[in-house]
């Protein structure tokens, strides 16, 4: 960021501390002078100068975070986000509605004037999302900062609307902002998002709105933006409030209808039955969804004439309520029963099942879970949906459903008595299942259990980190929804089993944010079922998950509530968690509380002769003394830890106690015994593609060789480190930034 974006974010928090330049000088000891050249954008603080500010301030986590991020000198590298979903081929008509927003477009290009489309608006299925995205492509090159495009679910059988806090997280990571450092609550998610859209110029497509408190937050304020909202509702109170222009989609006219047919179908085709081509369209209602769908069964059947299709379009019931009008002819139901009779009882089946997927897309193996399925007839059977237009795919090969396609699906399972509950029970052992597997070659987290999958539940075969990590990529999407909304009673236990599998990747990711909402997930089934393994471990994974997004109101209570229970744990996870709670207190700072735990730990594993856990926990002991200043101690303790981790096998604490070795040798002021220890730590970190704790290694090493006087291989290696962790999307990712800015580099 700029000078000036730090001190306009400076100012603020003064203001809101209702302080004076004079007064914050005085608090802070740094002169009133350069405060006000800050505020004035004409210079940056140094590290100890802005923590002296940020303390005199009294700022909380998300405030201080913002502010090292502005001020860093590091220019951050331009994030220009391509998120429009593809134009449509067969975009056929609505020369009129185009005319009108070329016209709203030249105003913000030519005037600078910011617009909202509140009503690309109309009934369902008319089209709306088809002509906003056909908008925003034709005019992408006149917004160079790109395109961001989010579904708000407003309108879909979920019943669950995107949350506006959720959109504004996936627009922040667009823009580039690492997960760690989002921070909380939409009003500051949604200054954050203001902040950073402030000088771009860019297209904010946001379709399927609920209502203009759901797209309130999303608006940016450039001048030299381009939002366009899409709705089933009229969202007048934007037009009110906002200034909105507003367009009002209508269905087709009856040669849009044919010509839209006729690209799907042939011209020919339509032009040798006109009548029959006319009154297919009519009994469509015009209604672009319904001619798309029908359009396609059509081009499947190429031999089939329009006079058979018009017949049994008349004959065909029940109607979808949804769309349900006192004109028969916009009968969307109608329309997807008659395609849907068309498949066959197989695919049928498949229909009905995907239509119960809870996310935005469906993979194959999902889908195949879902079904209860082969994965290879799983795959002809998508390959039938989208040949008829009831599935799409994303540009990740997913499967897409409309909203009103995948309501339909959901009511035809009811009526024929599918197993939903089975299903869904299928889905999250799916996610949970394939995870463990994933994260065999990803976490570096103690495994869950192993449990046997559920009859039905795709097994992914994942060779490699690579294949594990595109997995866990691919259904990132689907675990949210499945894990918090699939909430019959029955499948708790399997919720709370998926979210906990789930903590591997969202930590080697940094998914911190996401974390907190499926580990209250797994904590609340824990507490249900009487489970006290599954509640500590949840709420471990909860704490975890707050302390690296900055949330720690919640961390004490936390920690009293695992201690309490800690009685009530086998051995071995009553040692796991004496650890994980070290480590909390070791991130809290509390190195004398944290030495404690581990030191339980290690009574425990020693009384149940558990030499792996012996070996772990005193690397994890030789840490924590490192840290209280016990360097000798610490150093005793790791040489005797490191024989028996070479023993078991465990490279990992291995690389833990090189590290401590190296904080001791430090300590005692023996530099190049300490940057030996470090460079050993960092082998072994390097070899295991742990790169959480190999930032962590860096960034010790970085600091024993500014003490050797190398400032420039410690700023190499402290930029080294803010990459690692800005690409794990952690919030240290900054602090790393600040200290390597620090130093000059070698072009100074």
């Amino acid at each position: 960021m700029d000078k000036g974006t730090f001190g306009r974010l400076l100012r603020r928090a003064r203001q809101r501390s209702l302080l004076t330049i004079e007064g914050l000088a005085e608090a802070s000891g740094v002169s009133g002078r350069a405060i006000s050249d800050m505020e004035r954008g004409h210079s940056l603080p140094r590290q100890s100068t802005l923590a002296e500010l940020m303390d005199a301030l009294g700022l909380d986590e998300d405030e201080r975070s913002s502010l090292v991020r502005a001020a860093s000198r590091r220019a951050p590298q331009a994030v220009v986000p391509r998120q429009l979903p593809p134009d449509l081929a067969q975009f056929r008509g609505r020369d009129a509605a185009l005319a009108t927003v070329h016209d709203l477009t030249d105003r913000v290009t030519g005037q600078g004037g910011h617009v909202v489309i509140s009503a690309i608006g109309g009934m369902a299925g008319v089209g709306k999302t088809t002509l906003a995205v056909r908008w925003a492509h034709q005019v992408a090159d006149r917004f160079p900062d790109g395109q961001l495009y989010v579904n708000l679910r407003g309108f879909e059988a979920s019943e669950h609307p995107l949350d506006p806090g959720e959109a504004l997280g996936g627009f922040l990571r667009a823009l580039g902002v690492p997960s760690g450092d989002i921070p909380s609550g939409v009003d500051r998610r949604g200054a954050l998002f203001r902040e950073l859209t402030a000088d771009r110029r860019l297209i904010a497509v946001l379709d399927n709105a609920k209502d203009p408190e759901q797209v309130g937050p999303l608006l940016p304020t450039s001048p030299g933006c381009l939002t366009i909202v899409t709705s089933r509702n009229q969202l007048s109170g934007l037009v009110a409030v906002e200034g909105a222009a507003s367009i009002n989609l209508d269905v087709w006219g009856q040669d849009e209808a044919l010509a839209a047919l006729a690209a799907r179908i042939g011209e020919e085709r339509c032009r040798e039955e006109p009548e029959a081509a006319a009154e297919l369209v009519g009994l469509c209602g015009f209604l672009p969804l319904a001619v798309a769908v029908v359009g396609a069964q059509l081009s499947s059947e190429p031999r089939m004439p329009l006079r058979l299709a018009v017949r049994e379009l008349r004959r065909t019931r029940p109607r979808l309520d949804a769309l349900a009008t006192d004109d028969l002819r916009v009968d969307v139901r109608t329309v997807f029963s008659w395609s849907y009779r068309a498949l066959t009882a197989g695919t049928a089946r498949f229909f009905r099942y995907v239509s119960l997927h809870p996310g935005p897309a469906v993979s194959a193996e999902a889908a195949a879970t879902l079904a209860g399925v082969e994965l290879t007839p799983a795959r002809r059977h998508l390959r039938a949906l989208t040949a008829a237009s009831l599935l799409s795919r994303d540009a990740d090969g997913r499967y897409i459903q409309h909203d009103l396609v995948r309501a339909y699906g959901g009511e035809l399972a009811d009526q024929e008595d599918d197993d939903r509950l089975g299903a869904q029970a299928r889905l999250l052992d799916y996610l949970r299942h394939n995870a463990h597997t994933a994260n065999r070659h990803v976490s570096q987290l103690d495994p869950e259990p192993e449990e046997q999958p559920l009859d039905g539940v795709v097994h992914v075969v994942l060779a490699d980190r690579d294949e594990a990590l595109h997995w866990f990529r691919q259904e990132e999407s689907a675990v949210g929804p499945a894990v918090l909304s699939l909430d019959d009673p029955r499948l708790l236990r399997l919720r709370g089993n998926c979210a906990r599998e789930w903590i591997g990747y969202n930590e080697v990711v940094g998914r911190w944010s996401e974390e907190i909402g499926t580990a209250r997930v797994g904590l609340d089934a824990g507490l249900a079922l009487d489970d006290p393994v599954a509640t500590v471990r949840s709420r471990s994974n909860l704490t975890r998950a707050l302390l690296e997004t900055g949330h720690t109101e919640e961390v004490e209570a936390s920690i009293d509530a695992m201690l309490a229970d800690l009685h009530r744990l086998p051995p071995e996870v009553r040692a796991r968690i004496e650890c994980e709670i070290g480590f909390f207190r070791i991130r809290q700072g509390r190195f004398t509380e944290a030495l404690l735990h581990p030191r339980r730990a290690l009574e425990i594993y020693r009384g149940i002769g558990r030499p792996d856990g012996i070996a772990s926990t005193l690397s994890n002991v030789g840490w924590v003394l490192a840290h209280l200043g016990e360097y000798e101690a610490a150093i005793a303790t790791c040489e005797e830890a490191l024989p028996l981790l070479r023993q078991v096998g465990d490279r990992r604490f291995e690389a833990g106690a090189w590290d401590a070795i190296g904080r001791a040798q430090q300590g005692l002021g023996r530099l190049d015994a300490a940057v030996t220890g470090y460079r050993t730590a960092l082998r072994l970190f390097e070899e295991l593609l742990d790169d959480y704790n190999r930032a962590g290694v860096l960034d010790h090493l970085a600091s024993a060789q500014l003490e050797q006087g190398e400032e420039a291989q410690a700023r190499a290696n402290w930029v080294c480190a803010a990459e690692l962790l800005t690409a794990l999307r952690v919030r240290d990712a900054a602090q790393m930034w600040a200290k390597a800015e620090s130093l000059p580099s070698r072009a100074d």
